[in-house]
């Protein structure tokens, strides 16, 4: 190994870790890349279909969801309305993504009262250890009506 590719790789190991966007899909497909073959066919009638309007069409034409804007129902709409089958109902399923609590920028976990991800979850996911310290638990379903209301964008979506 040359003295450059030394100091190049040494460098490299310093550098912030460029975080990839996590593209969320509506939660009834089966295989990812039907999403670059048959959506680009479509007029992105499930983002039209969607009762909360949280499915963005992105550029190339694949539906992505905003948690920023509200969570996912599961009502099957977008389901029922693709024409290219690539969602389906067949295909439904949990959100395939984890939702977890910033515990260094949560209000609650830093001595301000608050409970503002609790009230909107409707699977009852999220506990409070201590009573006032909130833990996502086993029943989230990773729906993201938490992520909105959050006051500090503590709660992410990994």
């Amino acid at each position: 190994m040359q003295r450059r590719e030394l100091f190049s790789s040494l460098a490299s190991s310093f550098k912030k870790d460029e975080k990839q966007e996590i593209i969320l899909r509506p939660p009834y497909f089966n295989d990812e890349s039907i999403f670059l073959t048959n959506c680009i066919e479509c007029d992105g009638i499930c983002s039209t279909v969607c009762e909360e309007n949280i499915i963005i069409i992105q550029d190339d034409k694949t539906p992505k969801l905003d948690f920023s804007i509200n969570g996912c129902t599961y009502c099957d709409e977008c389901a029922n309305a693709c024409p290219n089958e690539v969602l389906t109902i067949e295909n439904k399923k949990n959100i395939n993504v984890r939702i977890q609590i910033n515990t260094k920028e949560c209000l609650a976990w830093n001595d301000t009262m608050c409970f503002s991800c609790k009230d909107p979850c409707f699977d009852d996911a999220i506990d409070f250890f201590g009573m006032f310290k909130p833990i996502v638990n086993d029943n989230c379903t990773s729906c993201g009506f938490c992520i909105k209301v959050c006051p500090t964008q503590a709660i992410k979506v990994i």
